[in-house]
């Protein structure tokens, strides 16, 4: 039942992409740090088939660990969210039972990350039900997702971005020897990743023209579409990027570095969630002040050139002479107080409790519909 006075949040976390467990992972983070006095929450777990389900208000299955990788499993009984009128409400069906009220629901925090969630999908769902959510809206999610249009509007706005080419499902198919053939002029090593996936999922370091087929082909288990980008020498910095509804500036976190230490060719997913020991992650980064505050004008610029709402991490290299050239955006980045994004908030003096309220603040400030 809702508390009198408290603000009623729904946690959705899962999901059908490979990223499932890193979901979970991050959901156990915000559950155990969200402010019990203040919200009263809902867990709702996406299994990987799709259906939604009411999970246990625990955080400990939910660890992503060495020896453990959370899983939403599936139920009779499944959540749904109505659509049209009066659709504030969630409601739990079960062949075997009436139709159960679930109440009211104030703001969703969707912490799915990749395709399937992070992606616009979810996001035009709670659009529909004119829900307030956390996070970036439908547009702005669906083109950082696709790491080819998400240059394609960095460099629209003039930001610095480092070569690349895009190869599709239809050019592959078609003549995968042309596709090959397209990537000539970039230098090695060249990274080959998949167009629409996250946490490191389906990418490989290649070093010479040989690797590029079983490299493409790698990723294309994990999307059709797949982009080659130039290795860039320089240093990875992160900086974090928050905002509301309003005319006010985006604010900007502390920059962060991630140093792989031992271990990984890159960051990898191993090296991101189960090899502690294989990377550094410092906040604030060493840099020269110019160069800082040029990374994060940069994280500003790009935040607002992909009309990004709420969050997001912005990561860009820093080359040997200072220039900074803009990687990605992540509208749903990793969450756990040991992530990148809460590390380097938490230098700028907002710790991990605090983050969480500001993002369900932020959500509840913004309207829903056209903006």
């Amino acid at each position: 039942m809702n508390q009198p006075g408290r603000i009623r949040v729904a946690v959705v976390f899962g999901g059908r992409s490979e990223e499932h467990a890193v979901s979970c992972s991050t959901a156990a983070s915000v559950l155990q740090a969200i402010d019990r006095t203040k919200y009263d929450v809902v867990p709702i777990g996406i299994t990987r088939q799709g259906q939604w389900v009411l999970v246990a208000d625990d955080p400990e299955p939910l660890r992503l660990t060495a020896g453990q990788r959370p899983e939403v499993t599936g139920s009779t009984s499944q959540v749904v969210m109505p659509l049209g009128g009066d659709h504030s409400g969630l409601v739990v069906l079960d062949p075997a039972q009436p139709p159960a009220a679930l109440g009211v629901v104030d703001v969703v925090m969707p912490l799915v990350h990749g395709p399937f969630g992070e992606d616009g999908t979810l996001q035009g769902l709670f659009e529909l039900a004119d829900l307030h959510y956390v996070g970036c809206g439908v547009l702005s999610s669906a083109v950082m997702m696709d790491k080819h249009y998400m240059k394609v509007v960095f460099e629209s706005a003039g930001l610095p971005v480092g070569p690349y080419r895009v190869i599709t499902d239809l050019a592959w198919r078609r003549d995968p020897e042309a596709a090959l053939a397209g990537l000539a002029g970039l230098e090695f090593p060249v990274f080959v990743k998949p167009c629409r996936a996250g946490s490191s999922f389906g990418i490989t370091r290649v070093t010479d023209p040989a690797g590029l087929r079983a490299a493409v082909e790698e990723a294309r288990t994990h999307d059709p579409k797949v982009i080659v980008e130039q290795g860039i020498t320089g240093r990875e910095i992160e900086c974090g990027v928050l905002q509301g509804h309003g005319t006010d500036a985006p604010r900007v976190s502390e920059t962060g570095e991630i140093v792989v230490v031992k271990g990984h060719d890159f960051y990898d997913f191993d090296a991101k969630y189960l090899d502690g020991d294989a990377v550094q992650l410092t906040s604030p980064a060493e840099l020269d002040p110019q160069v800082r505050d040029r990374v994060r004008e940069v994280a500003a610029l790009a935040f607002e050139a992909a009309g990004c709402e709420g969050l997001a991490r912005v990561d860009s290299f820093v080359t040997p002479d200072g220039e900074v050239i803009i990687n990605e955006i992540n509208t749903m980045p990793g969450f756990t107080p040991s992530s990148m994004f809460p590390v380097m908030w938490a230098a700028a003096g907002v710790d991990y409790p605090s983050l969480v309220d500001d993002l369900v603040q932020l959500a509840l400030e913004r309207p829903t519909g056209l903006r």
